[in-house]
């Protein structure tokens, strides 16, 4: 049963989201993510400018006039997001959850998609897969998807467990990606959208892309690269439940916690680039909008080279 809590919290994504898509994201959605080609879809008669290549001269010598004919884009696509519920999403610092933030990045994907009359479906996932939502059309079904999102990224369904044993804990992309690939029949957009604290997944990744079109998409919270000095504390780690002590006023602590820190997210990086798999880097102390757009605009770019 969902709260009411969290009803409002689907309400307000819904209407944040929404009119990002509606001012911001649908076009520029659109302008990097193609049909398959393009379907005849008239004759028109012919204008001044008109390509001769598209004259149709079988109706042209009907009616004794040139006419052409016209084309529309097939652009009907399959978006699947595969969103990471596993306990080490359950964490910020700064304005929200990763997991809070990861559901507000479904919302804004999804409502972007149905806009450009995509089909739009969900898988969430831990250490098991925790939800599937086939991908379809319509404002009710992408409701569904942001409620089913942000419910299993909630920190109330890992709550619903009375048995600690059932508890998602883990995080497993290689499982998503094998049963993405079964329920799939076609080529589709995958949006990744994790923290990416994972066993080795490339292998699983590299298969995906070249069946899919796979984005990877980073949440991440500052105090994952850096430590406050703050004296003695209790870490923590939300999948395998180590805990450690450790000395944040001992800089040199701090130091290696950073280094640490940045060696994983460039080796990361790295794994990516190695795949040719796209990447986006969201931040909860910054607005993921600017990284969407950088993201939008660059792909852009590289699409126009050809």
């Amino acid at each position: 049963m969902i709260s009411k809590e969290l009803l409002k919290k689907i309400r307000r994504i819904q209407i944040t989201t929404a009119r990002m898509v509606t001012d911001v994201f649908a076009g520029e959605y659109k302008s990097i993510f193609k049909g398959r080609g393009i379907e005849f879809e008239e004759v028109r008669e012919y204008s001044p400018g008109d390509e001769i290549r598209f004259i149709d001269w079988n109706v042209t010598a009907r009616v004794g006039n040139p006419y052409v004919k016209k084309f529309v884009e097939e652009r009907e696509l399959t978006v699947m997001l595969l969103v990471d519920v596993s306990a080490s999403n359950l964490f910020g610092t700064v304005n929200q959850l990763k997991s809070q933030l990861a559901a507000e990045l479904c919302s804004i994907l999804a409502f972007s998609a149905i806009k450009n009359n995509d089909r739009v479906g969900l898988v969430a996932f831990s250490d098991k897969i925790e939800k599937f939502v086939p991908a379809r059309k319509g404002t009710r079904h992408v409701l569904r998807v942001i409620r089913e999102a942000l419910y299993f990224s909630s920190p109330e369904y890992n709550a619903a467990f009375k048995d600690k044993k059932e508890r998602r804990s883990g995080t497993d992309i290689s499982l998503a990606l094998e049963y993405l690939n079964r329920v799939t029949t076609r080529r589709t957009i995958v949006f990744i959208i994790s923290d990416f604290y994972a066993p080795d997944f490339k292998r699983n990744l590299s298969v995906a892309n070249k069946r899919h079109d796979v984005i990877a998409v980073t949440v991440t919270d500052p105090r994952e690269f850096e430590l406050p000095n703050i004296g003695i504390i209790r870490l923590n780690d939300a999948e395998t439940k180590e805990t450690i002590l450790v000395d944040t006023e001992d800089a040199g602590v701090r130091r290696e916690y950073n280094r640490n820190s940045l060696k994983k997210f460039a080796d990361r990086r790295e794994l990516f680039k190695s795949v040719n798999v796209d990447s986006i880097d969201i931040y909860t102390n910054a607005p993921y909008t600017k990284a969407l757009i950088r993201f939008f605009k660059t792909r852009e770019r590289r699409i126009r080279r050809g």
